[in-house]
């Protein structure tokens, strides 16, 4: 890690001049061969780049400069229109996008965001914080950037990646290419401003460290400074965010089902037993995960697959054994090459490996996919071998493995470099990516639209494009339980769409799991994005008695009944770039009291979700102000704004409906193989007048109001529930609901 900038010999940026102005794009000149660009990128979004000009007009950049902007940005072009005119009774400029205005100002260098005519965004301007600060490096193409912007003092920043703590990054330092701080690149206040900052290099954000208490300090380790800037609520800033830099395509139906975690050391044969015991005690699961290490690697002497022959020495077999089953397959590969193997040095030899200083290839010390082994890291920057590693992955698939997987997030070290020049940060950042982006070409590349699931724990720029983020391994706690619930809602907070909890861990110490903990886990992941069983003794449903074996098996059937809804949610997030579970200061930026919970969080638009963290019955429950809530346990109806304590039995779950919406469900089944795709609906459930289209997968539900009565569409042969003081009557393809008379 770098030490802490030193602000003392960085040169604030103090005059800028106006060069050129066009509707998107506006220039500056910021003195000593800096020059200052504005666009404007999309409604509500601004871009700033500062630098030496030639980095900045540069219109026809090389190929590897085009593959390294398309890693971060989906839209390279900016799409807005702005005005400009000077600042009065000032020195600088506003520049307008409708109802956001950013203003420049020169004595010193800063900005300010406008929205509505409230200012909710600016530079900050003291000792420890220059507004806009630059130093130069030895390095023709170097340099270190910083940013400082004002906090308020009771202000919450969220975003920033993965944290098993308080959502609100106050007071936290997180370094972008360090992968023990689980770092993703956006920014954003429920205040109405959102910051993600374009590059491959080291980025530190450091939000209100001491000694800059008040201020969100940007340090940027890049030639160019390049900035994007967001005015909206929390919800319009992540569909701007996620339309700039990728979403996540349609996951496969099968993946909505359960998964099973396979226990480490086990064969395919006895997961495959403990597949048929999930179906004799009707729990139902679609997909089993493989466990460590790689269940495929290169040939000792060829580029060439073969799976582990001592686990699997008949692959196919394996997996048809499990797809008789109705379960699909995950299995990890790696990018790795033994260093023990004749394939490393031919691999060396052809400058196909990650290199050292003098040539030879980085040798890393082993892990959980080599066995320990030591083992060199294919260059996946170099087309030839990406493509390879594409190639050899879709043959996998075409002989009939469902989702290949892979973590690849690892610390290289500093003087490692890639065959097209990329080290350190860069090479950190960007090596992750590539590895989970050749894995979803293999598996989804080939569909239009792209459809499939690669499943792993990574995290990096634009990382929600890849849908199917693997949770964490926590602890067998209440505290666990807590730690895998604030990551999910983290990196929701940060644009990914969906994370798979663990039910536990295999890898941790079981003896705190007890069966009230076990069916609190496992109901909070039924009202989730998805989770996995892990497939070991005690951590499986009838580990806890036949009473515990019975709710589970009840819950079960509420999760299959809910994959319409949530599958419904993840294809709503592949168009507003929300995510499947929503924080409340994401949901409600309006209510300052619903962010002190924030454990509690929105599953889709319609559900909110209090899940049971302690141990006991009793739960406290915030319901947020301006609408009401209804209880899917007892039907009752609050008013938001309002605090509770409910009772809550071990066969019941603190779940409220949001009036005005619908959830609709499907049929319990075992698999989702047993949906029956003409009919994937089977009951709707009504939180008083319904004035929202519902979510749901392939969504045919239109919802028309007229006459104080609600008429729709698409609910033909369904069960209706309606809520209390409500009348249903049916005409033809068209419902009406109207108010009871």
């Amino acid at each position: 890690m770098p030490p802490k900038f030193d602000f003392a010999h960085t040169t604030q940026l103090e005059n800028i001049e106006l060069l050129t102005s066009r509707p998107s794009r506006i220039d500056f000149d910021a003195g000593d061969g800096l020059h200052l660009v504005v666009e404007a990128h999309a409604p509500g979004v601004f871009r700033l780049r500062c630098g030496e000009a030639n980095h900045l007009n540069d219109d026809k950049p090389g190929a590897r400069a085009r593959a390294v902007a398309e890693m971060l940005l989906a839209r390279q072009e900016a799409v807005g229109e702005a005005t400009i005119a000077p600042v009065e009774g000032g020195d600088g400029w506003r520049i307008a996008q409708g109802d956001v205005v950013l203003e420049v100002q020169s004595n010193p260098v800063r900005i300010a965001i406008h929205r509505n005519d409230e200012r909710v965004f600016e530079s900050e301007v003291s000792a420890h914080t220059p507004a806009f600060g630059h130093n130069a490096l030895d390095q023709a193409d170097d340099a270190v950037w910083t940013a400082g912007f004002t906090l308020q003092p009771d202000e919450r920043v969220y975003g920033l990646g993965e944290t098993p703590g308080d959502l609100n990054r106050r007071e936290e330092s997180v370094v972008s290419d360090d992968p023990e701080h689980r770092a993703l690149p956006l920014a954003w206040s429920p205040r109405g401003w959102g910051v993600y900052v374009n590059t491959m290099r080291r980025v530190e954000h450091s939000v209100g460290v001491a000694p800059a208490d008040s201020a969100y300090v940007l340090t940027v380790d890049d030639a160019v400074l390049d900035i994007f800037l967001f005015a909206g609520e929390p919800g319009e800033i992540l569909n701007q965010y996620t339309a700039l830099t990728g979403r996540a395509g349609q996951p496969s139906l099968w993946a909505m089902g359960a998964w099973l975690q396979q226990a480490p050391g086990e064969m395919p044969t006895q997961t495959v037993a403990l597949v048929a015991r999930m179906r004799e005690n009707q729990i139902p699961v679609d997909a089993v995960t493989l466990a460590q290490p790689a269940a495929w690697g290169f040939q000792s002497d060829k580029t060439v697959f073969e799976w582990d022959a001592q686990r699997y020495p008949d692959a196919k077999q394996m997996l048809a054994l499990f797809h008789k089953h109705h379960v699909h397959v995950a299995a990890s590969g790696f990018p790795g090459v033994l260093k023990t193997s004749p394939l490393f040095e031919e691999l060396e030899d052809r400058g196909w490996l990650l290199a050292k200083d003098d040539g030879s290839a980085q040798v890393f010390d082993g892990n959980a996919a080599t066995s320990g082994q030591p083992y060199g890291l294919l260059d996946l920057t170099y087309r030839d071998i990406y493509n390879l590693w594409v190639e050899r992955h879709r043959q996998l698939v075409e002989d009939g493995l469902d989702a290949p997987a892979c973590d690849a997030q690892i610390a290289i070290p500093d003087g490692v470099t890639a065959r097209n020049g990329e080290t350190g940060p860069a090479l950190r950042s960007m090596y992750p990516l590539l590895v989970r982006r050749a894995l979803f070409d293999a598996v989804a590349g080939l569909k239009v639209p792209p459809e499939g699931v690669v499943p792993s724990s990574d995290l990096f720029p634009a990382a929600q494009r890849l849908p199917w983020q693997v949770g964490p391994q926590a602890e067998n706690t209440w505290e666990g339980l807590r730690h895998t619930l604030r990551t999910a809602l983290s990196i929701g907070a940060s644009g990914l769409p969906v994370q798979v909890h663990g039910i536990g861990s295999a890898t941790r110490d079981r003896a705190g799991m007890t069966p009230e903990l076990y069916l609190r886990w496992l109901t909070a992941g039924v009202f989730s994005s998805n989770f996995a069983f892990q497939g070991v003794d005690g951590l499986m449903p009838w580990d806890f008695g036949e009473e515990t074996l019975a709710h589970a098996k009840t819950w079960m059937q509420w999760r299959y009944r809910l994959v319409p809804y949530v599958l419904g949610a993840i294809e709503d997030s592949a168009r507003t770039g929300l995510p499947v579970q929503r924080s409340m200061a994401m949901s409600f930026p309006n209510d300052p009291h619903a962010h002190d919970w924030d454990l509690q969080y929105l599953l889709g638009p319609a559900l909110l979700v209090a899940p049971i963290t302690e141990p006991g019955k009793q739960v406290r429950v915030y319901l947020p102000k301006g609408e009401a809530w209804w209880d899917l346990n007892t039907g009752h109806r609050y008013e938001g704004g309002t605090t509770w304590t409910i009772d809550c039995e071990l066969g019941q779950f603190p779940v409220f409906g949001r009036e005005g919406h619908m959830l609709c469900l499907g049929p319990a089944a075992q698999h989702t193989g047993e949906f029956n795709s003409a009919r994937i609906l089977d009951e709707v459930w009504m939180f008083g007048m319904p004035v929202h289209n519902p979510v749901v997968m392939r969504n045919k539900i239109r919802v028309m109001q007229m006459q104080g009565s609600s008429y729709i569409k698409g609910l033909e042969g369904l069960r209706i529930s309606p809520s209390e003081g409500l009348e249903v009557k049916r005409r033809g393809a068209e419902v009406r609901i109207s108010r009871a008379r």
